[in-house]
């Protein structure tokens, strides 16, 4: 865990960060770049196909939510909220997570969403883990 909360306080959202811009041409550039080899995004390797959210993606952040209480947020560099920003100072992509005192600390770094491979499913046991090591 990388020091995600205090005792007392709950992990309440998880903020994914898309190492990507939430523009037209910021999506057309990630989109090309990703198929020509030269760009790369492992969270969005997660959670989008070729051209669309993977379906087992929401499924994930469905039970993430229901048997959890945790909302997964997902946003890109240029459209992440302000306390989510500082606490990954550039490092693309990540996932932050907000405790129930507002608190916001890094909950996984690009390395530890890489070891996934690429799988919702492998994320999302991760992610779990985590939060039961916080609880």
């Amino acid at each position: 865990m990388n020091d995600t909360q205090s005792n007392s306080a709950k992990i309440v959202a998880l903020y994914g960060i898309y190492d990507a811009d939430a523009t037209i041409l910021g999506e057309l550039s990630y989109w090309i770049g990703a198929r020509l080899g030269i760009r790369h995004c492992s969270l969005c390797d997660i959670t989008h196909s070729l051209f669309k959210q993977k379906s087992t993606w929401q499924e994930c952040v469905k039970e993430l939510k229901e048997n959890h209480g945790v909302d997964f947020h997902a946003y890109h560099r240029n459209d992440q909220p302000d306390q989510v920003r500082k606490v990954i100072a550039g490092n693309y992509p990540a996932v932050v997570a907000e405790d129930s005192s507002g608190k916001f600390s890094l909950f996984m770094n690009d390395a530890e969403i890489s070891n996934c491979y690429s799988s919702p499913e492998k994320f999302m046991a991760k992610v779990i883990e985590r939060l039961q090591e916080s609880a």
